[in-house]
């Protein structure tokens, strides 16, 4: 299936819940305040944000006025360009694999799809011809090492673990060690799930990163925070949490397919000026797609 097909698949809940309505404006040659006021509600509604629709409809109006882009362009063209001009930017490291291993710590509260997400990302790096490993660094929660351990392995990727209750940075340590070892080229660290004012888990990533910056000076190389995009708005608050506390260098957005919410990768990209790495579109392992702002607007506003 090409690119723009999942996204289309994956957006399919937005576009029919919200975005659907968007149908007869976009076919218009001219917009006036009746129809701002109806393209205000429906962004609103498909969880682009209060502050973000403002944005938008401030520069749409202005762009209107007798310049070369009202000039040219339709208000639904307009519309488009907007919004990839908010997401502009890829989050793709410009230097992945420029080490070995490449490390890569994932962090997120309990419930974004970051487990699922960790099997999903090694198995995109499988198909690269990448092999992977993961460090099992969640050592609180009973059944996290065995969920890890069948996501893990759908994914291609060998787990290191300790037991329950094992220092987590230790995990990460001797995780480290082996993969450079063997030659492999990822090491995937899953860390416990954490709620960003927790602040006992934070210093245990913070140990995590002094033992990994103690191997590699450069690790870890990304810092990618899972966010569930069912949660919505609130995703911002986890978000802006964890850049405060866990130096994230970028974001996966998870269960896309799952929520009428899908808008909300735009106010997160633009009030936050974090790039999205990744966004999972659906539950199969291979649903988990680097980010195309381009393909992301076509799909949202494919009618």
């Amino acid at each position: 299936m090409i690119l723009f097909e999942r996204f289309k698949a994956g957006l399919a809940r937005t576009r029919e819940a919200t975005l659907d309505k968007l149908r007869n404006l976009l076919g218009l040659s001219r917009w006036d305040a009746a129809e701002y006021e109806q393209l205000e509600e429906i962004l609103i509604s498909a969880d682009i944000g209060y502050d973000t629709t403002q944005q938008l409809l401030k520069t749409l109006m202005e762009t209107a006025g007798a310049n070369e882009i009202g000039a040219n362009l339709s208000p639904g063209e307009r519309l488009r360009l907007e919004l990839n001009r908010l997401l502009d930017g890829d989050g793709a490291s410009p230097h992945r694999f420029s080490a070995a291993p490449w490390v890569i710590l994932l962090v997120g509260v309990n419930g974004s799809g970051k487990t699922t997400t960790v099997g999903k990302l090694a198995y995109y790096f499988f198909q690269q011809g990448k092999r992977s490993a993961v460090a099992a660094a969640d050592t609180f929660r009973a059944a996290a090492i065995e969920q890890l351990e069948v996501w893990a392995g759908r994914g291609r990727a060998r787990v290191i673990r300790q037991a329950q209750g094992a220092d987590p940075a230790a995990v990460v340590f001797d995780a480290y060690n082996s993969v450079k070892a063997r030659g492999e080229d990822v090491l995937i660290v899953d860390t416990a799930g954490r709620l960003q004012a927790k602040q006992n888990l934070m210093e245990e990533l913070a140990k995590i990163r002094r033992v990994l910056n103690r191997l590699d000076a450069s690790a870890p190389h990304e810092a990618l925070l899972v966010l569930d995009a069912t949660t919505g708005q609130n995703g911002l608050s986890q978000a802006a949490g964890f850049l405060r506390s866990a130096s994230i260098t970028g974001l996966i957005v998870t269960k896309l397919d799952g929520t009428a919410r899908g808008g909300i990768v735009v106010p997160i990209r633009r009030q936050l000026e974090l790039p999205i790495a990744f966004i999972g579109l659906g539950e199969a392992v291979d649903d988990l797609q680097p980010f195309d702002a381009k393909v992301y607007v076509d799909a949202l506003l494919a009618i």
